[in-house]
């Protein structure tokens, strides 16, 4: 078991970060996008009634000071944007996992929104252990990966488990977004399948098998965390996907900013992301620990008459997975 542990990280650390081929060059078909003004403050979203509001962040949990900052950021947003969910993109505590880390690395940091009864949603990363999915604050209900339709909109979420895609798992997401029918369907989970960072860079093994789902299936946006930046792509395949590794952990200068794949990064300071579904519009912000909006635009989402017939996904053999990280 150790061996097979052994090779398969090998293979993986080998794919990370391959140059992209001609099939791979950033796509514009699919969703729309339109791309907003940089600001030096967070603005009014639309900040519509009956609309889905919510954050998307991940490698947060560390207990420093930078964290809590950004968390004060999160917490003076909800003032005057009353979103309701946050989906967590993994490596959510480092070090240990007793309970006072979880009261220092989680409960602490973002009490004002826990009191204001705002639901996170976990998926895990190669630095949680799979007991993390028992924690009654990440309410994953005891499955490493699930489904949820959102509170408003027509919105579903799927957090998948990245360190160990297993075919069962894949089978599962496959048939989930085949058989529910919102117009929106946000899969969330920890390794990239694009990402333009040095550390780890896209997760060739990953998108071969899950992106074939996403395009046919008809997702207009993902979310990933694993290295340490803020990204969002440019539409690959009809899809964008974002990298918001940046809540806890920071690792500046990690962009290459040569990359094709790039339509926004930010790699000096930590950041979330914030967003609003109404109908078939998406605008989000990620806004810095400073309170600068250092991203910003609008997602139109992709309409069933404009997918493609696509190969089906590559299978992923149960030895596919990713080593976790030494914990």
């Amino acid at each position: 078991m150790f061996l097979t542990v052994v090779a398969v990280a090998a293979t993986l650390a080998s794919c990370r970060t391959l140059p992209l081929g001609p099939s791979q060059q950033p796509q514009q078909a699919g969703v729309s996008v339109v791309d907003g003004a940089p600001k030096e403050k967070p603005t009014e979203l639309p900040n519509h009634e009956g609309s889905l509001k919510f954050l998307a962040f991940g490698d947060f949990g560390t207990g420093e000071p930078v964290q809590y900052d950004l968390a004060a950021q999160m917490a003076k947003l909800h003032e005057r944007f009353k979103f309701e969910l946050v989906i967590l993109l993994g490596d959510n505590l480092y070090g240990s996992e007793r309970p006072q880390d979880f009261a220092m690395k989680f409960e602490k940091p973002y009490k004002p929104l826990l009191d204001a009864d705002v639901k996170f949603k976990a998926a895990l990363g190669n630095h949680d252990a799979r007991e993390m999915k028992n924690y009654k604050f990440f309410d994953m209900q005891g499955k490493l990966y699930y489904s949820f339709k959102a509170p408003k909109q027509s919105v579903r979420f799927y957090a998948l488990e990245t360190t160990y895609m297993t075919p069962e798992q894949l089978t599962w997401i496959g048939d989930e977004l085949k058989n529910t029918t919102d117009d929106w369907k946000i899969p969330f989970f920890h390794h990239a399948l694009y990402s333009s960072a040095r550390a780890h860079g896209s997760t060739d093994a990953l998108r071969k098998a899950l992106e074939p789902l996403f395009i046919r299936y008809n997702v207009s946006a993902a979310f990933a965390g694993h290295d340490h930046t803020y990204e969002r792509t440019k539409p690959q395949n009809g899809i964008v996907y974002f990298v918001v590794g940046s809540a806890g952990k920071i690792r500046a200068g990690d962009l290459d900013k040569r990359s094709p794949l790039t339509a926004k990064g930010f790699d000096t300071d930590l950041a979330f992301w914030a967003g609003e579904i109404e109908g078939d519009n998406l605008v989000f912000q990620a806004i810095s620990r400073s309170g600068a909006v250092v991203d910003s635009g609008t997602i139109i989402r992709r309409k069933p008459a404009q997918t493609q017939p696509l190969l089906p996904p590559s299978p992923v053999p149960p030895w596919a997975s990713h080593s976790p990280s030494p914990r």
